[in-house]
């Protein structure tokens, strides 16, 4: 009885990320990208509801106050690695901004971000689908992976389409690469924290400083990096390498840290 009710579990994940890979997919490929995250609100709520799930296996708790430096390390880190990498490989071109505003921006965007995403990503990849894996009988390891992908599989229309970013068939799967590495990261910091606050304050964070920064699709970023293919820190190569260096580390130093507790 114990396995049948394992497998007839695992039932919804697989038919919640189907169902948000279908709604988004339209979604993007009627114009509406600018939306396409909102349905996110309603089914992480609804399948929550279905499942009984707790609001701690959710990962709705607030973590420590560590757990947030650890958050606002990882862009830091990773982006300014790109920033530096590109710098001196003579790809930037960057503009006069005005540095005000962009500080604004950059603050208004990190403080604002993660209210949005605990409802629409986070809460649905890292709170919803964390919990229904786990109740599914998954282990962290797996749950890690398959929300991981998960996360990456949601973001294909967004990655193709032209009403996204439009990319070519070699760009494409690097940035889908990236989109699973990156939801690696908030990953373990959901399974490090216990929260899906921490995971969205970083989530928030990296798209403050990249979006400003690297540009997403035709809006371009600070830096004026043309060759994105190599440079831009989610659809280029470097950011790919850093995120792989620095989900790699975090994870193996996690594992030390957990085994010997």
């Amino acid at each position: 009885m114990e396995s049948t009710s394992s497998q007839s579990s695992v039932r919804w994940p697989l038919v919640g990320v189907l169902v948000a890979i279908g709604i988004t997919s339209t979604m993007d490929a009627t114009g509406l990208s600018m939306f396409s995250a909102l349905p996110l609100f309603p089914l992480m709520f609804l399948f929550w509801w279905r499942q009984h799930l707790t609001r701690v296996e959710v990962g709705f708790v607030w973590g420590r106050p560590w757990h947030y430096g650890l958050a606002i390390l990882y862009p830091l880190v990773v982006l300014g690695a790109a920033v530096v990498i590109a710098q001196l490989a003579g790809a930037t071109v960057v503009s006069v901004p005005d540095w005000r505003k962009l500080g604004m921006n950059l603050l208004l965007m990190s403080l604002t971000g993660p209210a949005v995403l605990i409802l629409t990503e986070e809460g649905f990849f890292r709170g919803w689908l964390w919990a229904s894996l786990h109740r599914a009988g998954k282990d962290t390891n797996t749950t890690l992976a398959w929300t991981s992908i998960a996360f990456a599989a949601w973001h294909w229309s967004w990655a193709v389409l032209d009403s996204g970013l439009g990319l070519s068939a070699t760009q494409a799967p690097v940035y889908l690469v990236n989109a699973a590495l990156m939801g690696l990261v908030w990953g373990l910091l959901r399974w490090i924290s216990g929260s899906i606050v921490v995971a969205s304050v970083s989530h928030a964070v990296w798209n403050a400083i990249a979006y400003s920064l690297f540009g997403a699709g035709p809006m371009k970023g600070v830096l004026g990096i043309e060759q994105t293919f190599l440079f831009d820190a989610e659809t280029g190569l470097v950011g790919l390498i850093v995120n792989l260096g620095f989900a790699f580390v975090l994870w193996r130093w996690w594992m030390g840290r957990s085994s010997s507790d």
